[in-house]
């Protein structure tokens, strides 16, 4: 029997990017963990920035509280936990702007506006 004094190896990451796209294609809630807060986010847009993935999205909730006001949040991909697509639909925030710099030549998929009218 051997022992062995090297450290656990380095747990996989995650691919979140699959559940994220389908979340902003069918404009459905996600829930998930980021920094250790359970929340529930309506994404919005994904893009990216200094080569690494960030998703804009509205709070729908956080720890099962309703925000005091609706805010749009930034969420580094790699940061997400437990992240899964909720039957929950949303409707785009009038607090995004597809046309901010951020966005510009960055963005890989984005909520549209005919989206929520064709799917009626």
């Amino acid at each position: 029997m051997k022992l062995s004094l090297a450290p656990d190896p380095a747990p996989t990451p995650v691919n979140n990017t699959p559940t994220v796209l389908e979340g902003i294609v069918r404009q459905r809630c996600l829930s998930t963990t980021y920094n250790r807060t359970r929340m529930i986010l309506a994404p919005h847009i994904l893009y990216t920035r200094h080569g690494a993935l960030y998703m804009d999205a509205a709070v729908v909730s956080r720890e099962g509280m309703l925000p005091r006001e609706e805010k749009m949040g930034t969420f580094k991909l790699d940061g997400l936990k437990d992240l899964t697509v909720l039957e929950r639909a949303f409707s785009i925030s009038g607090l995004y702007d597809a046309s901010l710099d951020k966005y510009q030549g960055e963005t890989l998929m984005a909520v549209e506006p005919d989206a929520s009218a064709a799917a009626a």
